[in-house]
């Protein structure tokens, strides 16, 4: 029975023996649900030590009761602990989030039984194998195994009674030699059955022992000259023999072990779980936990472990694990491997961890895309290891074609994206010819010092598209500003995509196809698109107009009306000297097209 009372009475008669204890607040609902090898210690701990995490400091100001229930052992502590949970549903527990179905495969509980795939495993005494992670890889099983014993797929229901009715026909799978027809007796039921034993001794793992028994039974229908049988028993054999050699994924030598990994992505834990007979793999699941308070990664671990093996009845007595659980199973080993089968086992089920993981952020990000961008600025921040989110970034760029029309281009992303009003052009005033350091000194000064005029925000990031020197000019200016240590700022080397920290020689490579580095070379694409577009607006704008004005008697307003009509200098001198005359007059044009010839001869 469970001991309840206030905390004084219960943490001074608290026994020091493994359990579970629960947290009541004042309404006496359940806010958390512990277990320990040591009631007492685990208990007392919670209210004679600092607790570092706020949220575990809230949890405790509310407790009001504690309820405490004795066992015999840790494990059963964890297993108490995993039903309790389950039923109660507290607030500040780890949460179970396994909603994803997999793939079992069903054989019936009916005479004659049916084989199909379900993803819905009922309690109806039928025997349920799996789960499986790969649909595809349990259609082609399936598939297989109903080519080399041929089982019924209809819904008949084949009592004795019926089938000596005779209220069936046989079908086009008897036709196709896909079924042996039970359904008019051509089939005993005893003969079906072996036929089931031998499907479900697949399923376990034990593709061997099958093997074996079909080639023993060719070499039998061969010795008694019984050769169409034998050649059947032969295709049956080479058959199931190159599946065993396609499924396995280490030597058959490792038989039933279980494989368990370890994900985590923010408040959420990914644990997969493999179970291993004869080298192959026939068992495959990955849960999900929201993690509430600052718990260990051992105690998860030890949390799953003990859900994925009592769900699926696992008694295992190997335990292949990335490291040791904080859990004690009677007659477990646990084993962390370093190299060889094993290590490849722990490695192919922390894929199906990680991929588990991928697939769930982007169901997630379907239904919430700004948490999708949440994420990868999380990411960058971590990478880049900046001291804040950066939410708000901003990145330079210089243009000039050998020298001429020097300007430079500040893009802005907010959230991850482009905030294009927020875009801003720079034509470089101070700096003459192509002095691509001063350009960037001039350009970051110009913009940060208009922005703490205005009180304006600062952003979190400055990208500056160059190596060490035009970040080593953008930091001057941010020096000179007061701002250097309050912004974060690198730079991006377009050669090999390095990534330069000031005053700091040696550079950062990015993954390839890391979100953060695609995040960073969007920034920079942008940036010098931006300033390309405006620099070839620039330049066309003053060759047009240089052009027009070296030419003698055409004014302002003549060249607006040539250009509003013509568009460019090209089309004007292409069109006739006549059209060009009904609109600025005789001698006007007469005037302007000489101009046009004469610079053309320049």
């Amino acid at each position: 029975m469970p001991f309840e009372g206030d905390l004084s009475a219960v943490l001074s008669s608290i026994p020091e023996k493994p359990g579970c204890y629960m947290y009541l607040d004042e309404t006496d609902t359940i806010i958390y649900i512990g277990k320990a090898k040591n009631l007492k210690k685990r208990v007392s701990s919670y209210f004679n030590r600092t607790i570092d995490s706020p949220k575990t400091q809230i949890m405790v100001r509310k407790i009001q009761k504690i309820r405490y229930l004795v066992v015999e052992s840790e494990e059963d502590a964890f297993l108490l602990e995993n039903s309790l949970i389950k039923e109660h549903k507290p607030r500040y527990n780890i949460l179970l989030k396994d909603d994803k179905t997999y793939p079992w495969v069903v054989i019936k509980n009916e005479p004659f039984p049916r084989i199909f795939l379900t993803r819905r495993k009922l309690n109806d005494k039928s025997r349920y194998y799996g789960p499986y992670p790969s649909v595809k890889a349990i259609k082609y099983l399936l598939s297989l195994l109903t080519t080399i014993y041929p089982i019924r797929n209809c819904k008949y229901a084949l009592s004795g009674e019926n089938i000596a009715g005779k209220k069936f026909r046989v079908c086009l799978q008897y036709h196709i030699k896909r079924c042996l027809a039970p359904c008019i007796a051509l089939q005993t039921e005893e003969d079906y059955d072996n036929s089931i034993r031998a499907i479900e001794e697949i399923l376990k793992g034990n593709i061997r022992a099958v093997s074996r028994q079909i080639y023993d039974e060719m070499l039998r229908h061969s010795e008694n000259l019984q050769f169409e049988e034998a050649d059947r028993s032969k295709g049956r054999y080479l058959a199931l023999e190159n599946y065993s050699s396609k499924s396995l994924v280490v030597h058959p030598s490792l038989n039933n072990i279980d494989v368990f990994s370890y994900d985590e992505f923010e408040r959420f834990v990914y644990i997969n779980y493999l179970h291993i007979a004869s080298g192959a793999i026939v068992q495959g699941y990955t849960i999900e936990y929201k993690v509430q308070l600052d718990e260990p990664k051992e105690q998860i671990l030890g949390m799953g472990i003990v859900e994925l093996r009592n769900r699926f009845g696992s008694r295992s007595a190997e335990i292949i694990v990335p490291f040791v659980p904080d859990i004690a199973i009677r007659s477990v080993v646990f084993t962390v491997p370093q190299r060889g089968d094993k290590k490849k086992l722990l490695q192919l089920s922390e894929k199906n961890a990680q991929q588990y993981k991928i697939d769930h952020l982007k169901q997630v990000e379907k239904l919430n895309p700004a948490q999708r961008a949440t994420r990868i600025l999380k990411t960058l921040q971590n990478d880049l290891h900046l001291k804040e989110l950066p939410v708000h970034i901003e990145c330079f760029d210089n243009s000039n074609i050998q020298g001429t029309n020097p300007v430079s281009a500040c893009v802005v992303f907010k959230t991850g994206k482009p905030a294009k009003k927020d875009y801003r052009h720079f034509n470089i005033k101070t700096v003459t010819g192509p002095d691509d350091f001063q350009s960037m000194h001039e350009t970051v000064f110009r913009r940060y010092k208009r922005l703490l005029d205005e009180e304006a925000s600062l952003p979190q990031l400055i990208v500056i598209d160059g190596g060490k020197g035009q970040l080593h000019a953008a930091v001057d200016a941010l020096k000179e500003l007061g701002l250097y240590g309050k912004i974060s700022v690198i730079g991006i080397a377009k050669r090999l995509e390095e990534i330069y920290f000031p005053e700091d020689s040696i550079p950062l490579y990015l993954d390839k196809n890391s979100e953060s580095l695609k995040l960073i070379q969007r920034l920079r694409d942008e940036a010098h698109r931006f300033g390309i577009t405006f620099h070839r607006n620039k330049r066309s704008k003053q060759q047009i107009v240089s052009e027009l004005d070296e030419i003698n008697g055409v004014g302002k307003v003549m060249k607006e009306k040539l250009l509003q009509k013509y568009k460019s200098v090209k089309r004007i001198r292409e069109t006739p000297k006549e059209e060009i005359a009904g609109l600025i007059g005789e001698k006007r044009a007469e005037a302007l097209m000489a101009g046009l010839m004469k610079n053309e001869r320049q």
